[in-house]
């Protein structure tokens, strides 16, 4: 049984269509808060109803402009705090800076666990997340963290296309392990494509293990950023003998220049990523399948607020 009586939900404005579709999900209003920015661009948050006791969620994906968000969300839940909201559970899609968990080369900083850290201090009492850049982040709260993963929707999907002669690809070393779940759900051989970083944003192909001759790759994503790995790896297996009817499946859609342009590379047939961040419209095209998370999000608020397990969302 949940200690709170009353639940409420408020968006950022980040992805204020997210936050609708949880809330029509739950059934409930979306909690009234006003957002405004004063002329030097600080941000104005006030909560314009009562949330005394109440159990607040607040829903934010840390996504472009990164800083912007974060900065909103950290004022949301300290006016969220200090209007004695009975707990403050932060819903965060998309977890910004996941990709600087660890220290690559001296005087770095580690600023995942930075915005972690942030976050709690701040008031937060529990997060929920959405396939993590790094799993280990999870250890950077002290606080209740609940990691959802969008993989079995994305197995659903590829499991309705019937896809020709399929092989899951992973496009790094890193994602093996996501890939190898994939294909064990779809009961599909698997390749592994392994690449350095030379830069920020640039990497370059190294190894490939696995047969893909005369056979339609899925590769498996967390994140398209500028879409400079897909086209690599894309080349590389074409060079391999893949079909040229590439299926790339991402959980986040970060999509920062040229990304698109990449992305319209003729033997990608369709993109299919979540709404865990907003797609603006300039940045929609015709390959884009977008799936809703806000189902699985939905299901994970109501059940942390009755009290209720939520660890059957986790597979």
């Amino acid at each position: 049984m949940s200690q709170f009586t009353k639940m409420k939900l408020f968006t950022g404005t980040a992805n204020p269509q997210l936050g609708q579709e949880i809330a029509d999900f739950l059934g409930i209003a979306l909690g009234e808060v006003m957002i405004s920015r004063f002329a030097c661009g600080e941000i104005y948050v006030k909560y314009e109803e009562s949330i005394r006791g109440v159990d607040v969620f607040i829903l934010q994906p840390l996504s472009y402009p990164v800083n912007e968000n974060i900065m909103e969300l950290l004022i949301m839940i300290d006016a969220a705090r200090r209007a004695s909201a009975g707990r403050i559970t932060v819903v965060i899609p998309y977890y910004g800076y996941a990709r600087q968990e660890k220290k690559d080369a001296p005087r770095e900083p580690i600023t995942a666990r930075m915005v972690a850290d942030i976050l709690t201090a701040t008031g937060a009492e529990r997060i929920i997340t959405l396939d993590l850049h790094s799993p280990a982040i999870q250890g950077f709260f002290n606080i209740p963290v609940d990691h959802l993963t969008a993989l079995p929707m994305l197995a659903h999907y590829c499991s309705q296309k019937q896809i020709s002669n399929p092989v899951i690809i992973s496009a790094d070393a890193g994602g093996v392990k996501k890939a190898e779940k994939l294909a064990t759900r779809l009961d599909l051989p698997i390749g592994v494509m392994y690449k350095r970083r030379t830069a920020h944003n640039v990497a370059e192909m190294t190894t490939f293990i696995g047969d893909v001759k005369d056979k339609t790759p899925i590769i498996i994503e967390d994140i398209i950023d500028t879409g400079g790995s897909l086209m690599q790896v894309s080349r590389a297996l074409l060079d391999r003998g893949a079909r040229p009817e590439i299926h790339v499946l991402a959980t986040h859609g970060v999509f920062s220049d040229p990304a698109i342009e990449r992305l319209q590379y003729e033997p990608i047939s369709e993109v299919v990523i979540t709404n865990s961040i907003a797609l603006p419209p300039q940045k929609k095209i015709n390959k884009f399948v977008v799936l809703s998370i806000a189902p699985l999000l939905g299901d994970a608020i109501r059940r942390i607020h009755h009290g209720v397990s939520v660890s059957v969302l986790f597979d």
